[in-house]
């Protein structure tokens, strides 16, 4: 996934279908200064953890 349509994500209000590795994820925000985003698995919301935007899917 690209930063842009990453951050677009992270600050909508509507819930998108982004999966990491096959899992539906939350991005809560894009880390500046490098090509990761905080995100926690939707069936785990305590497993916080970033991932790399290429392992970010969105899922149309």
């Amino acid at each position: 996934m690209d930063r842009i349509r990453a951050q677009e994500i992270a600050e909508s209000p509507d819930m998108k279908n982004v999966q990491c590795h096959g899992k539906k994820v939350y991005i809560q925000h894009v880390n500046d200064g490098s090509e990761t985003a905080r995100v926690y698995d939707l069936n785990d919301p305590e497993n916080e953890f970033d991932a790399q935007l290429s392992d970010l899917h969105e899922k149309i």
